[in-house]
């Protein structure tokens, strides 16, 4: 149990990190690409929803502005760190963890081989032991011979 939780602690700590770098990428690379179509910073674009949507000198805004560029640039950090997690760090432990299934189910059919054959040669002894019963004048599953206790007597 513990070391689960320092498992968990440290990924948070790491993913911390990697979200700050994820976030540096965006900013820096991909803003300025799709910029490139439009305005030099992706958080820029925005639409109208009612008025004219024009900034005042205090920095208020006249009408309902939606800010999409934001949410696009949110969703691109977010997909660029999911898909960094996925290829990185679940797929190779998933292969990982498949191989040691493998190897795991490997070990355990020598195991099974093994009784299997302890099994054969148990049966191969059964057998012997049996013939030699039947040779000494018993059929298989009889009683052998011995002397015979007369009516009313206790056998033990």
């Amino acid at each position: 149990m513990r070391g689960n939780v320092i498992d968990l602690a440290v990924a948070v700590v790491i993913g911390a990190a990697f979200t700050n770098i994820v976030n540096a990428v965006v900013k820096g690379v991909i803003n300025p690409l799709v910029g490139a179509f439009g305005t030099s910073d992706l958080e820029k674009y925005s639409s109208c929803l009612k008025g004219s949507c024009e900034t005042r000198k205090d920095g208020t805004v006249d009408g309902i502005q939606i800010l999409w560029g934001s949410v696009l640039s949110s969703t691109l950090s977010f997909v660029i760190t999911a898909a960094v997690v996925y290829f990185l760090m679940v797929m190779p432990m998933a292969k990982y963890l498949a191989r040691q299934a493998a190897r795991k189910a490997e070990k355990e059919g020598i195991q099974e081989t093994l009784e299997v054959s302890e099994l054969e040669v148990l049966k191969e002894i059964r057998d012997a032991l049996v013939a030699q019963r039947g040779e000494g004048g018993t059929a298989p599953g009889s009683t052998p011979p011995g002397p015979n206790p007369g009516p009313g007597t206790n056998p033990v």
